[in-house]
């Protein structure tokens, strides 16, 4: 057990991964420590910042909280706090049920933690991380919360309103990561596309991207998590026109059935969908849409599922995720509807579902084969160098394996890079000399 140690542990998403970020900026400036997931955790003091999403998110945030509840039983650990979403929804429950937990704080009050620990906020370092990703890219959290109600998400009941940041202040911290030698920068939002109309009724994420891509030093822009409804389509203009505006939009659909988006609150009906989804790729040719869908929602029907089957094979969305409806308490659907498509119904649907998309995405990343593409080089693994082109998201999307024998490269720099093989999960290639 190390003195004056941290180790902090992000379970759940990258906007969790930004908080943990700012904690451990405040814990170093007051002198501490810090690992981050580390493998062996040897801290004095352990920092859980949970997930609260969905049930196995909430599991899995549980079972970490109980391992380190057995190191401090085994004298390997002095102090225990949880953080995050999981705590924001369920502190008193966690508080009866976890003694052994020292404190727990919820999603917007963490900072709290250094009081607890006899230390301040360092007033000058407020906004400012401890990046965890490869010095060469950053993720950039714009606004916190959710005007949305979707029937089936809980993230509105843990972190309340949509809250945008003031443009000056994103992109003030974009020229600071760029500073630090950040040269990618994924942007990420409960809901980006809704950024600013909280600030002032108008949408002003084309504003915020468009300023960004005019910093010098900024190679790469990625946008996560946009909205269907309500879309602002001069966004897209944006994405075609600035060449540091990666050709990459994070987009849930979540169903594509009438019945089942009016089911789910999406507020946006199939013909919407698809007309969306048409100008896209109008606007922005070779865009790559990344999306997710929801099956075993209440009510949903064979004929609905076979329309989203459907829909699927027709789009033909580049990435796609897809998971099978779990019930939150408070929820719209929760209290309203009945789960009623039977547990194996479900995982039957989402095994078909992810069936059809693995066979397109092979097909799609096949395309790529004798084609050259600017990659960035993320590490070196075993015999190759790993990077990604502007179309893969750190963690979710393939990966560009180049053959390390072959000449030193890197990591952080661009390359042109030639396609000559794919498979299920990743590309392979070469550098072009």
């Amino acid at each position: 057990m190390k003195k004056n140690q941290i180790d902090i542990v992000t379970m759940g998403c990258s906007k969790n991964l930004v908080d943990s970020e700012l904690l451990m900026k405040q814990f170093e400036e007051n002198g501490f420590h810090c690992t981050h997931d580390a493998e062996r955790p040897q801290g004095e003091i352990a920092v859980i910042n949970t997930c609260g999403f969905i049930e196995t998110a909430k599991e899995e945030s549980i079972n970490t909280i109980l391992e380190f509840i057995n190191r401090k039983k085994n004298g390997q650990l002095n102090k225990l706090y949880v953080m995050g979403c999981l705590s924001q929804r369920y502190k008193d429950e966690l508080e009866a049920e976890l003694p052994e937990v020292d404190k727990f704080y919820g999603k917007f009050n963490y900072k709290q933690l250094l009081n607890e620990l006899g230390k301040a906020d360092v007033p000058a370092c407020n906004g400012v991380r401890h990046l965890t990703t490869p010095r060469h890219y950053a993720y950039v959290k714009i606004a916190e919360g959710c005007d949305r109600h979707c029937a089936y998400c809980a993230i509105p009941l843990i972190t309340g309103r949509h809250h945008s940041r003031p443009i000056e202040d994103v992109l003030e911290e974009v020229r600071r990561l760029v500073g630090q030698g950040v040269k990618e920068f994924q942007i990420i939002e409960q809901e980006l596309t809704y950024y600013g109309v909280d600030l002032d009724g108008k949408h002003h994420i084309t504003e915020l991207i468009s300023r960004m891509a005019d910093i010098k030093g900024v190679e790469w822009i990625r946008l996560h998590y946009a909205y269907p409804n309500q879309f602002p389509l001069d966004l897209l203009d944006v994405i075609a026109e600035k060449p540091n505006v990666c050709k990459y939009l994070d987009i849930a659909f979540q169903h594509i059935s009438d019945h089942m988006l009016n089911r789910m609150r999406r507020h946006v009906s199939k013909q919407e969908t698809l007309y969306l989804i048409a100008e896209i790729r109008r606007r922005v040719p070779g865009i790559h849409l990344r999306t997710t869908l929801l099956v075993g929602f209440p009510g949903e029907t064979d004929e609905d599922f076979e329309e989203l089957k459907d829909f699927v094979t027709k789009a033909r969305f580049e990435r796609m995720g897809a998971f099978s409806y779990s019930e939150e308490e408070g929820t719209y659907s929760a209290n309203h509807y009945e789960d009623d498509v039977p547990e194996e119904v479900k995982q039957a649907r989402l095994d078909e579902l992810m069936a059809i998309q693995q066979g397109i995405s092979e097909e799609l990343e096949a395309e790529k084969v004798g084609k050259i593409f600017k990659v960035i080089i993320d590490r070196k693994e075993g015999e190759y160098y790993v990077g990604r082109t502007e179309f893969c998201s750190p963690e979710v999307d393939p990966e560009v394996l180049i053959p390390s024998k072959e000449m030193v490269l890197r990591v952080g720099n661009f390359y042109d890079v030639r396609i000559t093989d794919s498979d299920e999960f990743d590309l392979f290639g070469e550098v072009v000399k």
